[in-house]
Formats: structure tokens, C-alpha cells, sequence
């Protein structure tokens, strides 16, 4: 066989390798890392992507996931157990609070929610058997920036980890790690792969400790990745930096468009000056705002449909961070879950599009939101 040094790795699609004999299975199990048994386990093409996300992340390691749910379970499982109590940021992804409240409590895991008014004031909340809290950098849908920073103290004062959502940052805006973060978390199916052709999760710890659970618990509960999605996703990673610029140019450009239109009540968007978190998001982000953006029209959901069948070609997508922009409705998806007096409270209601904007030109997608709007 020729010696093959290829530029792009190969498709290792493959559910198990093989042995020459037992001194070399010994080898395996002496110096792990250094060669390969069983895809479940680890595998060429997810090791990749787990390196490349690490490497922007900062961390002490990666451990890639099936999905970003599979993700944020393997980030509380690696520090929790029955009976110990978790706390997690009142506005926070409706999948993230179904898997805490619906699941985890399950199998006993206590969990509390936080109000974001009491974010950074943790002591009564927090109990002799807590041990983590889960936040977002950017919460979903409503774009509250968390000051990473300050949370880390209080945290760190209270003696409990902190585990961030990153997902709709990226580590080009924000690296939670580098800001005193314990696990950083990534539905890599959104912004780090960015075409919506993946499902796939990551966790990158701070401490080698905390990596080793993780990978533990992914192999154990068999939450690992497929190869060709985890090539995949790695190969979409390599145009992250870019696409970022891009999708953050112009969310701004749409944001401030928005607000100006009359038949919008309310933009959610860090970029945009009246945020309450502006000058946070700018320093935090590097200057730049992210992708994603809220916006509230009429509060009927005749309206909205009005809106959403007015659209050339903006799908009705329920999800996110794709190069094609795409719009979603947080109360019939994401938040679906949560009970109408969590939803009226954190002010998800009827006309309430969550708003991702992809990298097409942007006076194409101000022409669509402009035909649209006039059909409201």
C-alpha cells in the first residue's frame, strides 16, 4: 500500500478496529488516545472535530456528542448524581429546561431556576448538595447577555461549577472558558457545522478532572457521534470565522431596520444601543453581536401567519445558525414546553419570531421582511 498523506482527512466509517494481537489490544488500554477499538468509544473523525472546537475554545479538551441535547446531559451527569441540586438561568432554551425539570428530576436531580434578576446574587438559592448551575452567553430566544465574569465569582463563592450554553455565540464572539467558565457547551449542529446538514453536540472542560467524566459518560451512556457527521461537522468548522463576520454584519443591519418599522413593537438585539446589555455584549464579543435576533409584531397568531406565508423565501425553520436564513416561532417550538405563566414571564408570547439571519446578501433579506411585514 502507498503512503497516503491526504489533505482533507477521510470518512473513517467504520464501527470497529481491529487488532494484530493481544499485546497490541494491551497497548490500546496502556496508552489510550493512541489508537482506536471501537467507534462508540472514540473515533478518527469526532476527534477531530472535539480538537478543532477545543482549540478555539481554549479548554483542556473536547468531547463531542450526538446532539446538543446529548451535550448539556453529559455536561451535568459527569458532575451530578441522585440527590444532588442543580441551578439553571430562568430564561434559558425550552429544550435545556425540558431535560432538567421532565427528566433529570427523574432520576434524582433536583433542579431551581433562577430569575435573571438575581443571576449574579446565587446564596439563596443555593444548598449544601448543589453543584453547578447551567447558563446561556446569549440567552434563546430573548438575547439577555450574561456577564460571563461576574457569574464565575459568584459561583466560585458559592463553591459550585458553572457550565455555559456558548451556543449562540461561538467561541469568534466569546470564549467562556478564558473567563474563569468550568464547561463550555455547543449544539454544534447550529453556528460551529453552520449549513443544517448535522446533529452533533460538544463539551470542552477547563479541567482535565471534568474531561475525563465527560468522557466517561458519553462513552457509557452511548452518546457518542457518527463519523461521517462528525466529518462533516469539522469540515463546516473551517469556515466559522468567516461566516460569523458575515451572520453578525447583518443581524445589525436587520436590527436596526426593524426598529425602525412600524408594525414592529419590540427588537431584541445586543448590537443595537438600547439593548440593556449593549456596552457588555460589545466588550464580551469582541465588537461583534451575534446572529440571532427577536423581534415582536402584532400579537395574533393571524398575524404571525400572515407574516410567515408573505415571505418569498425565508422558510419557517425550527432551528437555527444555517448560512440560509431562517425564522422561527419560540411559543409553538423551542418554548413550547414551559407553562403559559413561565412563557408570559419571560415575554414569549404569540408575536414574539425569533429571527436567524444567514449570510445572503442583506438588502435581499430587508426586501423579504419588507414584503412581509406589509401582509401583517
Amino acid at each position: 500500500m502507498p503512503d497516503i498523506h491526504p489533505k482533507t482527512p477521510p470518512i473513517y466509517q467504520t464501527s470497529v478496529f481491529t487488532f494484530d494481537d493481544l499485546n497490541a489490544l494491551e497497548l490500546y488500554f496502556e496508552q489510550p488516545g493512541q489508537n482506536y477499538m471501537y467507534t462508540r468509544y472514540g473515533n478518527p473523525n469526532t476527534d477531530e472535530l472535539a480538537r478543532e472546537v477545543n482549540k478555539l475554545e481554549g479548554g483542556a479538551g473536547g468531547v463531542v456528542t450526538s446532539s446538543g441535547m446529548s451535550a448539556i446531559l453529559a455536561a451535568i451527569l459527569a458532575i451530578c448524581k441522585a440527590g444532588d441540586h442543580v441551578l439553571c438561568a430562568e430564561e434559558i432554551y425550552g429544550g435545556s429546561a425540558a431535560l432538567l425539570s421532565q427528566e433529570l428530576t427523574r432520576i434524582g436531580i433536583e433542579v431551581s431556576y433562577v430569575p435573571t434578576a438575581d443571576t449574579y446574587t446565587l446564596q439563596k438559592y443555593t444548598k449544601p448538595n448543589t453543584r453547578l448551575m447551567l447558563a446561556e452567553t446569549m440567552s434563546n430566544p430573548l438575547l439577555q447577555v450574561l456577564d460571563i465574569a461576574k457569574l464565575v465569582e459568584e459561583t466560585r463563592k458559592q463553591s459550585i461549577k458553572l457550565v455555559i450554553d456558548n451556543t449562540f455565540a461561538t467561541p469568534i464572539l466569546t470564549k467562556p472558558l478564558a473567563l474563569g467558565t468550568d464547561l463550555v457547551i455547543h449544539s454544534v449542529t447550529k453556528y460551529l457545522s453552520g449549513h443544517s446538514d448535522v446533529t452533533a453536540g460538544v463539551v470542552v472542560c477547563r479541567k482535565q478532572e471534568d474531561l475525563q467524566r465527560v468522557q466517561t459518560v458519553m462513552r457509557t451512556y452511548g452518546l457518542n457521534l457518527s463519523p461521517f457527521e462528525g466529518w462533516l461537522a469539522a469540515r463546516g468548522l473551517k469556515t466559522l470565522r468567516l461566516r460569523m463576520k458575515q451572520h453578525c454584519s447583518n443581524a445589525l443591519q436587520i436590527a436596526q431596520y426593524l426598529q425602525q418599522h412600524p408594525k414592529v413593537e419590540k427588537v431584541w438585539y445586543p448590537g443595537l444601543e438600547e439593548h440593556p446589555q449593549h456596552e457588555l455584549a460589545r466588550q464580551q464579543g469582541q465588537g461583534l453581536f451575534g446572529g440571532m435576533l427577536s423581534f415582536r409584531i402584532k400579537d395574533e397568531a393571524a398575524a404571525v401567519n400572515r407574516f410567515m406565508q408573505a415571505l418569498p423565501s425565508i422558510p419557517f425553520a425550527p432551528s437555527l445558525a444555517g448560512v440560509n436564513t431562517s425564522i422561527s416561532h419560540p411559543l409553538g417550538t423551542s418554548h413550547r414546553s414551559l407553562s403559559p405563566e413561565q412563557q408570559l414571564k419571560l415575554g414569549i408570547t404569540v408575536g414574539v419570531i425569533r429571527f436567524s439571519v444567514g449570510i445572503e446578501e442583506p438588502e435581499e433579506l430587508i426586501a423579504e421582511l419588507e414584503t412581509a411585514l406589509a401582509a401583517v
